[in-house]
């Protein structure tokens, strides 16, 4: 089932797919973590030298 929400602005109007949004959240928030995880590493490395 697709969920839909639609958004006026003034003269337009926009319609939000809410499973595509769900899915560009979960997506975004795995990236983040793997970009913390990768900044993490890097910083052991340059206390070690």
């Amino acid at each position: 089932m697709v969920y839909t929400k639609l958004v006026i602005d003034g003269n337009a109007v926009y319609e939000i797919d809410e499973t595509c949004m769900e899915k560009r959240k979960e997506r975004l928030k795995f990236l983040e973590q793997q970009q913390k995880g990768a900044g993490g590493e890097k910083q052991k490395n340059s206390r070690k030298q």
